[in-house]
């Protein structure tokens, strides 16, 4: 099935680790090539860095995809929170990915509002230009977070606002289909636990955490992109998807990227709003949540989106990280598996677009 052939792609905070992967995956399909992506941001240093990255690797590759990156990507400055920034980078577009977040959890806890103004008034922004200006949009798909599920941080509580308010828009804008993706922190990331781990043993430790029942979800980028595009091939309107993925102590990830080296482990306390474990569907959410191939998915709460699941048993439990742990030599394998270790020497976005 062709998700993106032809289309007009639009990608809000489009410079960040998860925009360039999914850039790149778009690139790479010759039988499935949108006709043009548009990186939307703020941010003009990373937009020239991506332009720049890209570039390079066209003439440094073989891969085809980079020689096709100049004619197809087309980036815009911009602000989510500014509705006519959003209006004229959007106009044209036939499927929307909504990746612009402020996402630091410590960072919303100090400054609310800020993330109020991005997280919830820059989704609102995108509903309003489609409704008031009636654009002929396909597909709108909100990126949310495992802190939109029983949320108690207000990084959570602006994305759990952020997902009704997409999937509200189902409602007032049938001609456009509204949905949203929910997963945890991706490994590796910028500002995920993973660099930071690699940057304090390289410097002989400690190795900080801030409590040792803490869980998380393991997701790599090449994962979450996988789940953006089966929500956008399968998801009926309303739905939020959910990856299925496994989930480790944090304690395991730090020994198992400490290894045999003699490096401390200092449990320093829970941060402001930090959860001990990662919930990607409420037990409140689990009743009306089924499994759909490798992905949860939750059916809105609204009956005038439902769409009837026959024959289908819904969850009817929780989905946490805490329930779904693997052992420390399953940990050692995955990171392995997706180069991780301390030796592999990551170069962050860099290293995942090769």
């Amino acid at each position: 099935m062709s998700v993106f052939k032809d289309k007009i792609v639009a990608v809000t905070g489009g410079t960040g680790s998860l925009g360039k992967v999914l850039t790149r995956r778009m690139l790479a399909d010759d039988k499935d090539l949108p006709k043009k992506i548009i990186i939307f941001s703020r941010d003009e240093a990373k937009q020239h860095f991506m332009r720049t990255e890209f570039h390079q690797k066209k003439h440094t590759t073989d891969e085809i995809i980079y020689h096709d990156f100049e004619r197809r990507v087309e980036f815009r400055i911009g602000d989510i929170r500014n509705y006519h920034s959003v209006c004229s980078a959007l106009e044209k577009a036939d499927i929307i990915i909504n990746a612009a977040a402020l996402k630091q959890v410590p960072s919303c806890e100090y400054f609310p509002y800020e993330a109020v103004q991005t997280n919830i008034l820059g989704a609102e922004n995108i509903v309003r230009a489609v409704r008031e200006h009636k654009l002929e949009i396909e597909t709108i798909i909100g990126v949310s977070t495992d802190k939109a599920c029983t949320p108690i941080n207000v990084m959570g509580m602006t994305k759990a606002i952020q997902e009704r308010i997409l999937i509200n828009a189902n409602i007032a804008i049938p001609s456009t289909r509204f949905i949203c993706v929910r997963y945890g922190n991706v490994l590796a990331s910028r500002g995920s636990v993973i660099p930071l781990f690699h940057e304090q043993i390289k410097k002989g430790g400690p190795v900080t955490i801030t409590t040792t029942e803490m869980t998380r979800f393991l997701l790599s980028l090449d994962r979450a992109v996988d789940t953006i595009i089966a929500a956008i091939k399968e998801a009926k309107p309303g739905e939020i998807y959910v990856p299925i993925i496994p989930a480790a102590k944090i304690t395991n990830i730090a020994r198992a990227l400490i290894e045999n080296r003699n490096v401390d482990i200092l449990v320093t306390g829970i941060r402001p709003g930090e959860k001990i474990h990662e919930s990607l569907v409420s037990l409140e959410e689990a009743g009306h949540t089924f499994e759909r191939g490798d992905y949860y998915v939750i059916q809105p709460m609204l009956p005038e989106i439902i769409t009837p699941q026959a024959e289908k048993k819904p969850l009817n439990r929780a989905y946490t990280s805490g329930n779904s742990i693997i052992s420390l030599s399953e940990t050692i394998d995955l990171l392995s598996r997706h180069r991780l270790t301390v030796e592999d020497d990551l170069v962050f976005e860099g290293e995942l677009l090769r």
